[in-house]
C-alpha cells in the first residue's frame, strides 16, 4: 500500500512548509518538497491536501482502556474504549492503565485489550500495576513484567496523595522506582513509574523525597491531573522547574472547574510562562476515566465519564483561546510523550517513522483525516474503520 499526501502544510510538529508526504507500508518513506509516481503505481493513493495542515499522529499515555470507575459500587464501573473513541479524536497511539480497581481490572485484561487495539489498527502499551502497593503485575514482578511482556512500557498508575491510594511510603515508592528503573534499562524501555496525584496538601512531596534520599532521578516519575486544583498546580511549577515531568488532565466537568480545577490549555500557557521547559509537559485524557465528586468526608455524590476527545479540544483550546503556536501546542500530545515514554517510532512526522498522521483543516484547526501506521483511519472527520463491535 502506497499513499501519497500531496502539499500538505506539516508541521512536525515544528513547521517545516508545504510539503509531499510518502507513506509505504507502514512508515513515512519520504517528506520533500515534490514527489511525483507514475499514476499506474501499484496500490498507489494520492491524498490532495491542499489547505490542510499535517501533523503527528496524537498520543494518549493515559487511558482506562478496559474502563475504570466503580467509586459508586458495581454498577458505576465504566466502559472498554471503543477504536473511534479513539481515532475520531486523532489518537493513534495509546497507554492503557488501569486506576482504583486493581481486583476486577486485571493485567491479563488490559494487555488482551491492547492486544485487540492493535489489531483494529491503532498502536497500543500499557504500564503494569494499579492504584494499589505492593504492585499487582502480571508476573510477580515489575521487572520481570518490563523485560518479557512486549506491551509494559512502564508501572502505574501509582495513586499518592489521595484518600483512595494505599499510603504509599518513601520506601516502598522508591522500590517501586527501582524496579521499573532497571527493568526498563534491561528491556530498553522506558520503565517510567505513572503517579496519579490526588487532591491532598501532600502535593509531590513524596516523589520529591525518593528524589532527595536515593539515587533515582526525578525523571523516573511521570505524574498526572497536575492541574486537578490549583494549589497542586502551582506545586507543579515548582516541580517542573527542578526538571520533572508534569502532565495535565483534559477530561472534566463545569464543577471541577468551578471548584478550582485548572484548564489544561490555561495550565499549558501558564507553565510556559513561568519559564518551564516545554518538553516537560504533556497532556492526557484519562479517557473511560470515572470522574468522581466527592464530598469532604470522601462520600461519592457524582460520576462522569472521562473521553479521549477531550485530548485535541485542549490542544484546540491552547491555539485559539490561549493563543499559543500550533507546533507548542501539537508537542504535548505528540513529540514530547513520545520522548518520555520512549516511543521512538512516533511524535515526529519524519522519514522512517511510523506513518501516524492527523490532517486537520486550516480554516478551523479541526480533524479531516487520521493515519496510523499507514492505514486511513479517519477520512473527511468521519471513521472509515470501526471496532470489531461498533
Amino acid at each position: 500500500m502506497i499513499t501519497l499526501i500531496k502539499n500538505a502544510d506539516v508541521y512536525n510538529p515544528d513547521p517545516l512548509g508545504f510539503k509531499d508526504i510518502l507513506i509505504a507500508d507502514k512508515r513515512i518513506a519520504a517528506i520533500e518538497d515534490h514527489i511525483d509516481l507514475p499514476p499506474q503505481t501499484p496500490g498507489l493513493t494520492v491524498i490532495e491536501a491542499d489547505g490542510k495542515i499535517a501533523v503527528p499522529g496524537f498520543i494518549d499515555s493515559h487511558v482506562h482502556i478496559i474502563g475504570g470507575g466503580g467509586e459508586g459500587s458495581y454498577r458505576t464501573r465504566t466502559p472498554e474504549l471503543q477504536l473511534t473513541d479513539a481515532t475520531l479524536g486523532g489518537v493513534t497511539t495509546l497507554v492503557g492503565v488501569i486506576g482504583t480497581d486493581g481486583t476486577t481490572r486485571t493485567m491479563p485484561s488490559l494487555i488482551a485489550k491492547a492486544r485487540a487495539l492493535d489489531e483494529e489498527g491503532i498502536t497500543c502499551y500499557v504500564h503494569t500495576g494499579s492504584y494499589q502497593v505492593p504492585v499487582k503485575t502480571l508476573t510477580g514482578k515489575i521487572e520481570d513484567d518490563l523485560m518479557l511482556i512486549d506491551r509494559v512500557i512502564g508501572a502505574g498508575e501509582i495513586a499518592i496523595a489521595d484518600h483512595r491510594s494505599s499510603q504509599p511510603t518513601v520506601q516502598e515508592l522508591a522500590k517501586i522506582a527501582s524496579a521499573a528503573r532497571i527493568g526498563g534499562m534491561l528491556s530498553g524501555k522506558a520503565g517510567i513509574v505513572n503517579i496519579h496525584v490526588g487532591d491532598s496538601y501532600d502535593h509531590l512531596s513524596l516523589i520529591e523525597q525518593v528524589v532527595e534520599t536515593t539515587d533515582i532521578p526525578i525523571k523516573q516519575f511521570y505524574p498526572t491531573h497536575i492541574n486537578r486544583n490549583s494549589h497542586l498546580f502551582e506545586s507543579g511549577i515548582e516541580y517542573a522547574k527542578k526538571g520533572g515531568y508534569v502532565d495535565f488532565t483534559t477530561s472534566t466537568i463545569p464543577k471541577f472547574l468551578d471548584e478550582g480545577e485548572v484548564k489544561a490549555a490555561a495550565a499549558l500557557k501558564r507553565m510556559l510562562e513561568a519559564g518551564v521547559d516545554p518538553s516537560l509537559i504533556t497532556f492526557t485524557s484519562d479517557g473511560q476515566a470515572s470522574l468522581p465528586d466527592f464530598d469532604k468526608n470522601g462520600e461519592l455524590i457524582g460520576l462522569q465519564l472521562g473521553k479521549v476527545s477531550s485530548l485535541f479540544k485542549a490542544v484546540h483550546e491552547s491555539i485559539t483561546a490561549e493563543g499559543l503556536e500550533l507546533s507548542a501546542a501539537i508537542s504535548v500530545i505528540t513529540k514530547n510523550p513520545a520522548k518520555i515514554l520512549k516511543l521512538s517510532q512516533k511524535g515526529e512526522i519524519a522519514a522512517g517513522k511510523d506513518a501516524d498522521i492527523v490532517l486537520l483543516d486550516q480554516r478551523n484547526f479541526q480533524i479531516d483525516s487520521v493515519f496510523a501506521m499507514g492505514k486511513p483511519m479517519v477520512m473527511n472527520n468521519k471513521a472509515v474503520v470501526k471496532g470489531t463491535f461498533e
